[in-house]
């Protein structure tokens, strides 16, 4: 046997060969293998006689050349071919089955050295059956590559497949209406190239820019280049397309000529919508087939490893753009839950307040006095941003026991009886235990329940002393006290900003938590008072507030 490199034939062809080889040569011929080149690459001897390697390959080379010029593309059988008189060879051209190649490729060529003379009578018969027997097994050859080809194209979809499901799979499970909308729709950029070769992905997305609706690329990766005004372009495009019932914005110079005028460096190109529900402000809001309206874009350029994007592409674009937009659209829809909520919750602190001309608005000044405070104190301790986040809705909140207190005894002026006192000091468990009905705010509870304890011991409703208090209560009774002090009350006037810090200096480690005190004492109290007395209705009409409770409120509910 002759082993040499292979370029037609591969090592489980040239086994198999192998094997048929050992059968034949227990007739007493020899078996022999060219590939494509016309080399020799396997030599099975059957021990009768020895065949001439030289000319085993003039005959292969010889089979070959017959085969090219014969156009077999109609034929059914596979053709054996005669060489010799004295001593027949038989040939037979070994063909693979390549897609798009009706008669097949010459793999390499199988010869029988049959060592038999015409002289003998027998010749005529062997040579018959031997004829039938390399045919045949020229085309379970032919079968058989035909029947790895298919599976090799099926492993290779299937694994495609495969990518894609993991794709889609790994979107799903990102698809957390906490994460911000730029993380998400990058990640979904960065996966969708691996499995899709492209030289530039972008995802557009309408944006106020300078009080003006703009199509802006929100993520992407590669070289991609779209302005405001290819982005305007695009989009008309896309809608076009899609108007016309098609699925994607598919332009290419493959098969015809481009049908949009596109930048010279484009070669081919692919848009897909993103889809959701419509919106009557927008610019773009162009109505989609299934009732939504188009609220930004996929779109890629120049396919790499193909020569244009094709229908698998398209399905695959969509099902990601799909993705996206069930994001974005659950993204908007928990921000517009948010903000009801916390639109909600300040209703509800704001008609407690409403009991007491005198202590209007102090709710919203607490919660951010609190948040001012905790801010200050993360600087030196661990406290994490979530943290902070419920510290500002405790100190929202405090005081919204006070809906179980009654009106007169929230408006009284002058000194309060003993039974009243007792009313008063009520409304933080009262406070506490609404909010334990509502499981995602018992972490902000204790906030509730304590801000009215003190250090000392001295506090209500449970008498509290030290570090028995938990943190997120020392602070919004820091803050509750400072505004406090600091506003007018039927039973007494307001305090300056120094005779308050000069009262939390004071009562430092009997009232307030010594570091909880001294960061609040140390800070900018000026500027935190400026913006309580002169920029407090600004930022709220401005939505600040709004948008800093959504946040705190998106807290609660990961």
């Amino acid at each position: 046997m002759l082993d040499t490199v292979r370029k037609s034939l591969g090592p489980s062809q040239l086994r198999e060969l192998e094997k048929f080889g050992g059968r034949i040569n227990k007739f007493g011929v020899n078996f022999a293998v060219c590939d494509a080149e016309g080399e020799l690459v396997l030599l099975c001897d059957g021990g009768r006689f020895k065949s001439s390697r030289e000319q085993l390959i003039k005959l292969g080379r010889r089979a070959l050349k017959q085969n090219g010029e014969k156009n077999c593309s109609d034929d059914t059988g596979m053709p054996v071919w005669r060489f010799g008189d004295a001593n027949p060879v038989l040939a037979a051209v070994l063909k693979s089955a390549r897609v798009g190649n009706k008669g097949g490729e010459a793999a390499g060529v199988a010869l029988l050295d049959t060592g038999y003379s015409t002289l003998d009578t027998r010749c005529e018969n062997r040579e018959s059956i031997f004829g039938e027997v390399l045919g045949l097994l020229a085309e379970k050859f032919q079968a058989e590559t035909k029947a790895e080809e298919q599976i090799e194209m099926v492993s290779t979809e299937l694994a495609r497949v495969y990518e894609e499901l993991v794709l889609l799979h790994k979107i799903s499970t990102n698809m957390k209406v906490t994460e911000a909308d730029a993380n998400f729709l990058q990640m979904a950029c960065d996966n969708l190239t691996e499995i899709v070769l492209v030289e530039g992905i972008a995802i557009l997305l309408e944006k106020t820019v300078e009080d003006e609706q703009q199509l802006v690329v929100v993520a992407g990766s590669g070289l991609i280049d779209i302005d405001e005004r290819k982005a305007a372009v695009l989009h008309s495009r896309l809608t076009d397309e899609i108007s016309s019932g098609k699925e994607a914005l598919l332009d290419s110079e493959v098969d015809c000529p481009f049908r949009y005028d596109w930048p010279g460096d484009i070669r081919n190109i692919i848009a897909v919508p993103l889809c959701g529900k419509d919106k009557a402000d927008s610019r773009f809001a162009e109505r989609a087939q299934n009732g939504n309206s188009m609220i930004g874009l996929m779109v890629a350029i120049n396919r790499i490893g193909k020569q244009d994007f094709d229908s698998t592409d398209v399905k695959l674009f969509n099902s990601v753009a799909s993705g996206c937009a069930v994001f974005i659209e659950n993204g908007r829809l928990f921000k517009d839950l948010k903000e009801l909520f916390i639109g909600s919750l300040k209703a509800l602190t704001s008609s407690i307040d409403a009991k007491d001309k005198y202590t209007r608005g102090h709710s919203e000044r607490v919660a951010f006095i609190s948040r001012w405070i905790a801010e200050r104190l993360s600087e030196q301790e661990q406290l994490d941003e979530e943290q902070i986040h419920k510290i500002y809705l405790a100190g929202l909140l405090h005081d919204i026991g006070k809906i179980g207190v009654e009106e007169p005894v929230l408006r009284k002026q002058g000194k309060l009886t003993e039974h009243e006192l007792d009313l008063i000091k009520k409304h933080p468990s009262i406070g506490a235990g609404i909010l334990h009905e509502i499981k995602q705010m018992r972490d902000i509870m204790s906030g509730v329940l304590c801000h009215h304890e003190r250090i000392d011991g001295k506090g209500y409703p449970s008498g509290l002393t030290g570090e028995q208090i938990p943190l997120i209560g020392k602070i919004v009774g820091l803050a509750d006290s400072f505004d406090a002090m600091t506003s007018k009350r039927t039973y007494r006037g307001a305090k300056t900003v120094e005779q308050a810090l000069g009262e939390i200096e004071k009562g430092l480690g009997t009232q307030f938590d010594e570091k909880v005190g001294r960061v609040f004492l140390d800070s900018d109290i000026y500027q935190l008072w400026d913006i309580i007395r002169d920029s407090f209705s600004e930022i709220y009409r401005s939505g600040n507030f709004i948008e800093y409770g959504a946040a705190a409120v998106g807290t609660l509910i990961r």
